[in-house]
């Protein structure tokens, strides 16, 4: 009997051998260019529908997360619970390259934590270099992946992700080793790639946003997972409507957590 990664098309040459080890050495990998120039335009007219429709009211349901430790970010907009929010949504927690990619992070046995979309506004967006998770922990006990679904290009100029390889093996958090985690790392990489790429970071690597020097927003949505045994960012049993449930598969609905993975 299949699993439900299997079912959902990923196999073991999914990702190559040279990807798993770049990834596991050094905590993220490029995926490349997941989405087509239609299906961008697609998703970014979507993005656009809800800002419009939700205005001052935006990421509001982050708000209700326990797990989301700052929900609110000057210079950047947010939009929240995106599964509830379109079917031009469903593939970013159902792409077969990035379920083998986060399997390969915290294991088999995961679910979607949040599926979330970050723009840092032009002149903002920095972060101080930082782990989604609130302790250190072993390099054999990953928690959390999570993966950057580029919706514009990313550059040095519209402060794209910056990211520290290795850092996930320290088992230190960046405010444990650093004097202040807002300077730049000396081993520090800014991610650079086209509209329509997919990024993984295993999420105990040190990473950060930086300052967007464009007058444009630098637009991207976050499919973030955790391992079974964790607590979602967003409860998905709480949250999924019935006409979201109707439209997914039984495949999708386990990877929400709404039926344990088999």
């Amino acid at each position: 009997m299949l699993s439900t990664l299997e079912r959902l098309g990923v196999a073991s040459n999914t990702l190559s051998e040279a990807e798993k080890i770049f990834l596991n050495e050094n905590g993220y990998l490029n995926l490349g260019k997941l989405l087509s120039d239609k299906q961008l335009e697609r998703i970014r007219a979507k993005v656009q529908e809800l800002l419009e429709q939700e205005g001052d009211q935006t990421g509001n349901e982050l708000l209700q997360s326990p797990h989301i430790r700052h929900p609110k970010e000057t210079g950047a907009m947010r939009l929240g619970d995106l599964v509830n929010k379109g079917e031009e949504f469903d593939g970013f927690y159902t792409h077969p390259s990035v379920l083998a990619a986060v399997s390969e992070v915290i294991g088999e046995r995961f679910k979607l934590s949040s599926l979330n979309y970050r723009a840092a506004n032009p002149g903002a967006g920095l972060q101080k270099l930082h782990v989604d998770w609130h302790e250190s922990v072993p390099i054999d006990d990953f928690k959390v992946c999570n993966s950057i679904w580029l919706l514009d290009d990313f550059s040095k100029e519209n402060g794209a992700t910056r990211v520290v390889p290795k850092s996930h093996l320290l088992s230190l958090l960046p405010q444990e080793a650093m004097e202040d985690p807002l300077a730049t790392h000396p081993e520090e990489i800014i991610i650079e790639a086209p509209a329509g790429s997919v990024v993984i970071f295993n999420s105990h690597t040190w990473h950060g946003g930086t300052t967007n020097l464009t007058p444009f927003p630098r637009r991207a949505i976050h499919s973030y997972f955790c391992r079974w045994d964790q607590p979602q960012q967003t409860d998905q049993k709480k949250f999924l409507k019935a006409a979201t449930e109707k439209r997914l598969s039984k495949e999708a609905l386990s990877i929400l957590g709404i039926e344990e993975t088999k």
